[in-house]
């Protein structure tokens, strides 16, 4: 059984890289896209994963496929596609590690996987199943993916959602507040980052948003707090739980880390979302931060994932 798998994008970071000898800008190639980037977390802290979406029949398809399979990532859910390109999302950095985005996604193939073509044996054969935001962007992976919820409630999967807000992939706001929000009723986990607080609830305030989402659907939320750490809350109550201290060299992927290491957590705990107490949401959050503190260290998402050895000596274990 698969601890958790997870459909979305799959796409390439190209990230910069300085300038070359010409004075003129360098981008290195990272596998990247928020779902598989959970999933290579959660491998590297031992827990079997599998990725459902699609990548172009092409050099990057290609690269993405090899890059989940050297990572021990179930791909029989990866479809290659040779009508469509795979998606590029080229990552500017600033000084202090944040990103800006520019995306060759017009179509991308990652939009264009259907209900028809999901592994929902695999799905079915998952104790939790991950999706985010932007396979609701455009149809038909906007359908696939309602499809996919369905297919993962029928076979008794936890739910777990991240909307990893990305303005420019979008029509509008209102079109992604709509769509954004139209699946948190189905959810039983939950992470955002403090900035898609307003957009999620309508509260800018992370307490006050967690609780809105509480009341909506999800038994257990998470709220990134940065290098402040997180905010969870459950039915119980809700904790802040500190983040480790490190020297961010490239913030991306630091979400989606953290929420492999969440996820892990909560699959080594044996517990229903509805059981999860404050507490030990504070701990799957601990974990989270620690392996979010060792990502942001190193360039790119998924090569920098770190090994379970070291997230256990960073949390002291």
């Amino acid at each position: 059984m698969f601890s958790v798998s997870a459909l979305g994008e799959l796409l390439i970071d190209f990230t910069d890289a300085g300038t070359s000898e010409g004075g003129q800008q360098l981008f290195e190639r990272n596998a990247g896209g928020a779902p598989a980037n959970v999933l290579v977390a959660l491998q590297k802290l031992g827990h079997r994963t599998a990725f459902l979406g699609k990548v172009g029949d092409d050099m990057h398809g290609a690269f993405l496929r090899a890059t989940l399979e050297a990572n021990g990532i179930d791909t029989t859910g990866l479809i290659s596609d040779p009508d469509a390109f795979t998606t590029l999302a080229f990552v500017a950095l600033s000084a202090n590690g944040e990103r800006e985005f520019s995306f060759a996604r017009k179509p991308g193939a990652d939009t264009r996987i259907t209900a028809d073509e999901l592994a929902r044996d695999v799905i079915g054969d998952s104790r939790v199943f991950h999706v985010g935001s932007l396979s609701l962007t455009d149809e038909p992976a906007r359908s696939a993916t309602l499809a996919a919820l369905d297919a993962a409630r029928e076979a008794g999967c936890v739910l777990s959602y991240d909307p990893n807000y990305r303005a420019n992939l979008w029509p509008s706001v209102d079109a992604a507040v709509a769509q954004m929000r139209s699946v948190v009723g189905r959810m039983d986990l939950m992470k955002l980052s403090d900035e898609e607080c307003e957009l999620l609830t309508g509260e800018k305030d992370p307490r006050a948003a967690a609780d809105a989402l509480l009341g909506a659907g999800p038994k257990v939320v998470a709220v990134t707090l940065g290098a402040g750490g997180a905010y969870v809350a459950c039915a119980d109550g809700g904790r802040e739980v500190a983040g480790f201290p490190a020297e961010a060299v490239d913030a991306t992927g630091a979400g989606d880390s953290f929420w492999g290491g969440f996820l892990a957590g909560f699959c080594e705990s044996g517990l229903a979302p509805a059981d999860v107490t404050a507490d030990d949401a504070a701990g799957f959050a601990r974990l989270g931060n620690a392996v979010a503190s060792l990502c942001v260290r190193r360039r790119g998402a998924i090569p920098a994932m770190p090994e379970r050895e070291q997230v256990m000596e960073l949390l002291g274990a």
